[in-house]
């Protein structure tokens, strides 16, 4: 076992309970069984992601593209390697590219600001550099960061490619003693030819105050700023890791996508398992279904666009729908007003949310700008 500093105990502690609260097993289990189902958008929404875009609306070649990677895409292990802020919550107002197109498009993962967090929602959406700062809804959403972008990363997010994750973070060298730093220069060669600079020099951030710059051809190394920046995930180890060498946790705790890449012996104790069943609701004339999804009932038979619109129309005044009534009748008040704050964010209709936890929320977020919670 690695005998800790009093910071690293710290910091590994800290991560430790992330890890045991943020993604929790019956969210994995549960989006697992979906998307081994085939069911790429019921397992977005057992993992609390929505789905901000809208394939029918794209050509037929880009459509499958991006469906493609939607079929492959785990939400869960999204969510399990996201980036963090001090308190472990999800980093507020990010955007992170997952995939980059041929017609220059990405798909990104984003998080609202503060207020508007909603139970830890992450949404995924489109983003196009000709209409940078269009967000659903007609609301502005920022540049995919370059500092946390996942595209040179799919290992992160990607079922196909998560085994790529022991190779990627050095888990080897790192758990015999190495220092990370001998996977730079590989990372910073994908980032320049990504950027179609081949024969450049990269950012590698160490702090807010810190940085280097990197030769990934040479291997030299000199301080100041210049170039891309390598993006954290190739920068820094992972915390599993860590927490693996430390004996703070062990293979079974970890998400099984990352224990398989990170402990290629190991064999979880339990398989994915479906779903609690669903409650039958009579809503629009029809027989629907409502399920407890990480302890929290989900609308299984009304689209995200449509349920979004419900919850507008209810929170302006309207008749909520049945589906909606049922799942706002297990909600306490400051839950249902994180929800609405959500839904107008999410709508373009951020001027609305005047509810007084929203205002406090905002001005927390606000006065408060951690950095990223691993070892920055």
């Amino acid at each position: 076992m690695h005998p800790l500093t009093a910071n690293e105990d710290s910091r590994l502690l800290f991560w430790a309970r992330v890890r045991k609260s943020a993604v929790p097993p019956l969210m994995i289990e549960s989006a697992t069984a979906r998307r081994l189902a085939g069911d790429w958008a019921g397992a977005c929404a057992a993992a609390r992601v929505d789905v901000d875009l809208h394939l029918r609306d794209l050509g037929r070649q880009f459509a499958a593209e991006v469906r493609a990677d939607l079929r492959q895409l785990a939400p869960d292990l999204l969510r399990w390697h996201f980036p963090r802020v001090t308190d472990g919550l999800l980093r507020p107002g990010l955007t992170v590219s997952l995939a980059r197109y041929g017609n220059a498009q990405h798909l990104v993962a984003r998080t609202p600001p503060g207020w508007a967090a909603a139970g830890e929602r992450i949404s995924l959406a489109l983003w196009d550099p000709s209409r940078p700062r269009a967000g659903a809804g007609g609301h502005p959403h920022p540049h995919p960061d370059r500092r946390f972008r996942l595209d040179l990363h799919r290992h992160l997010w990607d079922a196909r490619r998560a085994g790529e994750l022991g190779e990627r973070s050095g888990a080897k060298h790192w758990l015999a003693g190495s220092c990370a730093s001998h996977r730079w220069q590989a990372e910073a060669a994908l980032v320049l030819h990504a950027e179609g600079r081949p024969d450049g020099v990269v950012t590698v951030r160490l702090s807010a105050k810190h940085q280097l710059v990197l030769n990934p051809v040479t291997g030299e190394i000199a301080t100041g700023r210049a170039g891309p920046v390598l993006p954290d995930a190739a920068t820094w180890v992972p915390p599993d890791l860590e927490l693996l060498r430390s004996g703070l946790i062990n293979a079974d705790r970890l998400h099984p996508l990352v224990a398989s890449a990170l402990v290629p012996d190991h064999r979880p104790l339990h398989s994915a398992r479906p779903p609690d069943g669903p409650r039958l609701i009579q809503c629009c004339g029809t027989t629907h279904r409502i399920a407890f999804v990480d302890g929290k009932l989900v609308a299984l038979d009304h689209s995200p666009d449509e349920f979004r619109r419900e919850e507008l129309l209810a929170a302006l005044g309207g008749t909520a729908s049945p589906c909606l009534q049922a799942i706002q009748s297990t909600e306490d008040e400051p839950e249902a007003a994180r929800r609405l704050a959500h839904g107008l964010y999410r709508a373009g209709l951020a001027g609305f949310a005047t509810h007084p936890s929203c205002k406090d929320s905002c001005r927390r977020a606000t006065r408060a700008r951690p950095r990223h919670a691993s070892s920055r």
